[in-house]
C-alpha cells in the first residue's frame, strides 16, 4: 500500500479533505454532514439526538488508488463515517456509506441504556459520475441508514478519482440541484374584463366558461412482493420470530409505495417484547410485538421514508393488530388495510407472522383473520342453502305423489 498524505480543514459550515498519494492529490471532498440517532434510555423509552460532524474529526482512514477510493472521517470515542467509491470504465460511483456510532459515549448519547457500537450502512444516490468531473450537490439529502439512524449531507463537492493531481472544474450535478421547469399555465376561454370605475359590484358574465385543468389519474401499484423474514437469537439457534407478507405503505396525502423485500433485516426476541426491523432502499419499517397475558399483538409501528420531497417519519403505539394466542401464529391471506395514524396506513398481503414461542423454526397452528374465515363460510352457507332447497323439493315431490296415488284408489 502506497503511503498517503492527508490534509483536512474545517470550514465555517462543514469540512474539507484532500487525500494525496506520493504528494499527488488523488481525492478531494468538501461537505456538511449531520447525524440523527434514536436510542434507548431507561424504562424502555427512546431518545433522539442530532449532531453535526465535530471539528475534531480526522481523515486518517481515507485512501485512494486506481480503482477504489475511501473517504473516511473518524471522531473521538469510536465514531466514524465513510464512503467507498469504485471506478468502472469512464465513470465512478459511491458503493456504500457507513456510519459507526458508540452508544457508550455519554457526551453524545446521554443516559443510553446500551454500550454497544452500532454499524449501519446505506447506498447513496451517487452514480455515473464522469471520470474528469466532481460530484456536486448543494441540496440537503437525508439518507435513512436504519430505523434509528439518519445522515444528512449538503453542500457536497467530491472528486473521488483525480488522475493528474489537479481538481477538475467540470461538475456532475445531483438531481435535486437541477432546475425545475415551470409548469405552463392553462389558458381558459373566458375573457377577463376590467370593472367600470363607477360600479360598486360587477356580476359575472353568464356566458363565460371555465375549463378545468386536466387531471392525471393515480397509477395503480402492482401487488407488492411477499418477503420472508426471520430473527434468531444467534447464528447457532433456530428462528425465534417468523414473518412473511407483502406490504404497501400509504403516507402523507394519498401517496402510496410498495415496500420491496429489504436488504437489511434485524430485530430481537424476548419473553414479552419482540421487534422486527426492515430496511429497503430509502424506507425503514419497525414492527414491535407485545405478549399480553398469553396473547400477542402488533403493539407499535415506526416508518421512515426518504423521498425527493423530504423525510417522512411516523410512529403509532398502543395498537392491537394481528392478535393470536402465544404458541400459535396469525395469518391473513386477503388484503388488509390498517390505519396506523392519520398520515400512515398499512396494506398487507399474504400475511403470516409468529413473534413468540416459535418451535423448530417453523410456524405453529395459525389463527386466521375474519376475512379468510368469511371466504370459507360463504361456500358452506351456499351449500347448506342448496341442500335445504333440494330437501324441500324432495319432500314436496313425495307429498304430491302420495296425494295422486290416493286419488286413483278412490276412483
Amino acid at each position: 500500500m502506497q503511503q498517503k498524505a492527508l490534509w483536512l480543514s474545517h470550514l465555517s459550515h462543514g469540512i474539507e479533505v484532500e487525500v494525496k498519494n506520493k504528494d499527488k492529490l488523488c481525492l478531494y471532498a468538501s461537505l456538511t454532514l449531520n447525524f440523527s440517532v434514536t436510542y434507548e434510555v431507561a424504562d424502555n423509552k427512546n431518545k433522539t439526538v442530532s449532531f453535526e460532524l465535530p471539528a475534531n474529526a480526522s481523515s486518517d482512514g481515507s485512501k485512494c488508488d486506481d480503482t477504489n477510493s475511501i473517504l473516511k472521517l473518524s471522531f473521538p470515542d469510536g465514531h466514524s463515517w465513510s464512503v467507498d467509491f469504485s471506478l468502472k470504465d469512464e465513470s465512478y460511483q459511491a458503493d456504500t456509506m457507513t456510519f459507526v456510532y458508540n452508544l457508550n459515549d455519554s457526551k453524545v448519547f446521554p443516559d443510553s441504556s446500551s454500550n454497544e457500537t452500532i454499524t449501519v450502512k446505506t447506498k447513496p444516490d451517487i452514480t455515473d459520475v464522469g471520470m474528469n468531473t466532481s460530484y456536486s450537490c448543494k441540496s440537503k439529502d437525508t439518507l435513512v441508514a436504519s430505523l434509528r439512524a439518519n445522515m444528512t449531507l449538503s453542500d457536497v463537492l467530491i472528486q473521488a478519482f483525480i488522475v493528474s493531481g489537479n481538481r477538475s472544474k467540470n461538475l456532475t450535478t445531483c438531481r435535486a440541484d437541477e432546475p425545475v421547469t415551470p409548469t405552463p399555465t392553462h389558458v381558459t376561454n373566458a375573457t377577463t374584463v376590467a370593472p367600470a370605475t363607477n360600479a360598486t359590484t360587477v356580476a359575472p358574465a353568464t356566458n363565460a366558461t371555465t375549463v378545468a385543468p386536466p387531471t392525471t389519474p393515480t397509477p395503480t401499484l402492482p401487488t407488492p412482493t411477499v418477503g420472508n423474514y426471520s430473527i434468531r437469537h444467534d447464528a447457532n439457534s433456530t428462528a425465534c420470530l417468523l414473518a412473511n407478507f407483502g406490504l404497501r405503505i400509504g403516507f402523507t396525502q394519498n401517496k402510496e409505495v410498495n415496500f420491496d423485500p429489504p436488504t437489511e433485516v434485524s430485530g430481537s426476541c424476548g419473553a414479552d417484547n419482540s421487534e422486527l426491523i426492515l430496511v429497503s432502499n430509502n424506507i425503514a419499517v419497525s414492527l414491535s410485538f407485545y405478549n399480553d397475558t398469553n396473547k400477542f399483538r402488533l403493539h407499535a409501528v415506526n416508518v421512515t421514508i426518504n423521498s425527493s420531497s423530504g423525510v417522512f417519519a411516523q410512529s403509532g403505539a398502543n395498537l392491537s393488530l394481528w392478535e393470536a394466542a402465544v404458541g400459535s401464529s396469525y395469518m391473513c391471506n386477503k388484503e388488509q388495510n390498517f390505519t396506523i395514524t392519520s398520515l400512515l396506513s398499512f396494506y398487507t398481503f399474504s400475511l403470516h407472522v409468529q413473534p413468540f414461542a416459535v418451535k423448530n423454526g417453523i410456524y405453529s397452528t395459525a389463527h386466521e383473520c375474519s376475512l379468510d374465515d368469511s371466504s370459507i363460510l360463504i361456500p358452506i352457507i351456499v351449500g347448506a342453502a342448496l341442500a335445504g332447497l333440494i330437501l324441500i323439493v324432495v319432500i314436496a315431490y313425495v307429498i304430491g305423489r302420495r296425494k295422486t296415488h290416493v286419488g286413483y284408489q278412490t276412483l
